[in-house]
């Protein structure tokens, strides 16, 4: 486990994601995507239609990592290599802990585990998700066409952003 001092949230402990984490992964991805799913008007958001086993899944497929504050799971975010791009996902923050610092501080974290191969960072958010749209681009995402066959193309209302590395 890592110190999360940069934190205002005390005793917070940033680890990597094990399989016996996946029910409460599961429970908050839920807990975080309810509310997207209503600001940007559709429940078909992928998200919110996984089961345990997908998210067991991804967790052994993926880089996933997980804070916990006194044993709390309150926050996570996934991320892979695909082609030359860091794919960043599933960013999550308990919704009673929004708009403390931990999403962005998981953003960084998360881009800072790059491989060396990776030219950029990637991610999607939904076009209604203007507190998300506001934390990517301050931190330098911009929005762009997405790769062929991304599961952008397919999820109605999705916008793809990109940081060069």
């Amino acid at each position: 486990m890592t110190d999360f001092a940069a934190l205002p949230l005390a005793d917070a402990q940033l680890s990597e994601a094990q399989a016996a984490d996946a029910a409460e992964l599961l429970v908050l991805q839920r807990c975080c995507w309810v509310p997207q799913a209503i600001v940007n008007d559709t429940f078909d958001v992928p998200a919110l239609h996984e089961d345990l086993d997908t998210v067991r899944g991804w967790i052994a497929s993926t880089r996933v990592w997980t804070v916990r504050i006194g044993g709390r799971l309150v926050a996570a975010v996934r991320a892979h290599l695909e082609e030359d791009r860091w794919e960043i996902g599933r960013l999550m923050v308990a919704p009673d802990l929004a708009g403390q610092g931990v999403g962005r501080w998981l953003l960084g974290y998360a881009e800072q585990q790059a491989p060396p191969e990776a030219t950029s960072l990637v991610l999607y958010t939904g076009s209604g998700s203007e507190r998300n749209l506001t934390m990517y681009r301050r931190a330098g995402y911009q929005a762009a066409e997405p790769p062929a066959n991304t599961l952008g193309k397919h999820i109605h209302g999705a916008v793809y952003l990109t940081k060069a590395r």
